[in-house]
């Protein structure tokens, strides 16, 4: 715009000239910092509406790190206020309580050569967890082929170990990338399962395939009467997602990870299409879904797990490295804020503990892709009220 005003409004052509390569020296010297250095290209462009405002940083709340030293953390429940389950990509179920940590399950299913991102990930309680004890498991395991399967076991937390091993549904494809990997029971009582396209794109639009979906199962792995393909499939056109939340109306919200940036944020129904690999971001289709909210073109999230408190979606971001919150209006992003910018590096799972007094935060530092800091990774407590 700069350079069509000065040629629009006669400068001379020496002057045009100077100014061009001035401007062509910019953009270079920038690709060869973005080359060399790494420094994001998103610093060179003029932010979009979808950037976010800046927050709180780790100084301005009165946080506190429940557990460290722990190895790429996927997942957290909180059982009560002292009391959390979480898993580790690598295979480890662990149980944290009174500030100490327990193995309750070391899962050997898969081996590092072939984990990626893969492994153990997420889990979650059957809503009547209180009189049957049952969680359920997302983990890439090796079978005939490496596939993502989801059980349910029997948890005994007293003896600390797992019993009844049953199959809620596998061979659900599985790849170096893209596993999806986040499950969570809805306010239908029905399990809700993220999966991602296995790095085959044009599975994502496969409604027969279970890879790039959101699907939907009843607790003992069957078929709900109303999903719309008469199969596990809920919604489709997902690239990765990795967050699940619903609002105080019942809405599902979901994140999902972008092809560089593009990062989304959906309210997902039942059937509908949200386009991978069609469309992404901003673009539209006649027959597919564009995102409530999206990180534009030159911001990346890299959004992990969400949490609903009080009309606002929480998220966590990890190449982002960020906490971030979404004020919400009905199936409306309403507002956008950025917490802890690099503060705790990269942050993988965010939950609600009891009374919704607390975020439980999860780092994942030691994944390979981040900066190892003294005690990663860790999980983290910080008060709701600081928002």
């Amino acid at each position: 715009m700069f350079i069509s005003f000065l040629l629009v409004y006669g400068v001379s052509d020496m002057n045009r000239r100077t100014i061009a390569l001035a401007v062509g020296g910019t953009i270079l010297v920038a690709g060869l910092l973005v080359a060399v250095v790494g420094v994001p290209t998103h610093l060179f462009f003029t932010p979009t509406d979808t950037g976010a405002a800046a927050g709180l940083a780790a100084d301005d709340v009165d946080d506190e790190v429940v557990a460290e030293g722990l190895e790429v953390p996927w997942e957290t429940v909180v059982l009560d206020e002292g009391r959390y389950l979480v898993t580790e990509r690598t295979g480890a179920l662990l149980l944290i309580e009174d500030g100490e940590t327990h193995v309750i399950e070391r899962f050997g299913e898969l081996d590092e050569p072939f984990l990626g991102e893969g492994g153990l990930l997420g889990i979650a309680l059957h809503p009547d967890f209180e009189e049957n004890r049952q969680l359920y498991v997302y983990q890439t395991v090796d079978r005939e082929d490496v596939e993502n399967t989801v059980r349910r076991f029997d948890l005994d937390l007293d003896q600390r170990e797992l019993r009844n091993e049953e199959t809620i549904i596998d061979e659900i494809p599985s790849d170096r990338i893209h596993n999806g990997g986040r499950i969570a029971f809805g306010p239908d009582d029905h399990l809700y399962i993220t999966t991602g396209d296995a790095n085959e794109a044009d599975l994502a639009q496969d409604t027969d395939s279970p890879a790039g979906k959101i699907l939907r199962v009843e607790a003992d792995g069957s078929v709900p009467a109303d999903n719309p393909f008469d199969n596990e499939v809920y919604s489709y056109g997902h690239r990765n997602a990795q967050g699940l939340t619903w609002d105080d109306e019942g809405r599902l919200w979901a994140t999902e990870h972008g092809p560089t940036a593009r990062d989304e944020l959906n309210v997902v129904t039942a059937g509908t299409n949200y386009g991978w690999p069609t469309i992404t971001g901003h673009e539209t289709h006649p027959e597919m879904t564009s995102p409530a909210f999206h990180s534009g073109p030159h911001e990346t999230w890299a959004p992990a797990g969400a949490t609903f408190v009080d009309n606002r979606v929480f998220f966590a971001g990890l190449r982002g490295e960020r906490l971030y919150e979404a004020g919400v209006v009905d199936d409306e992003v309403n507002s956008f804020v950025a917490h802890f910018g690099g503060d705790y590096g990269r942050l993988r799972a965010v939950t609600v503990g009891p009374n919704e007094e607390f975020l439980y935060l999860t780092t994942s530092n030691t994944d390979g892709r981040g900066e190892e800091r003294a005690g990663d990774d860790k999980l983290i407590r910080v008060p709701v009220d600081a928002f």
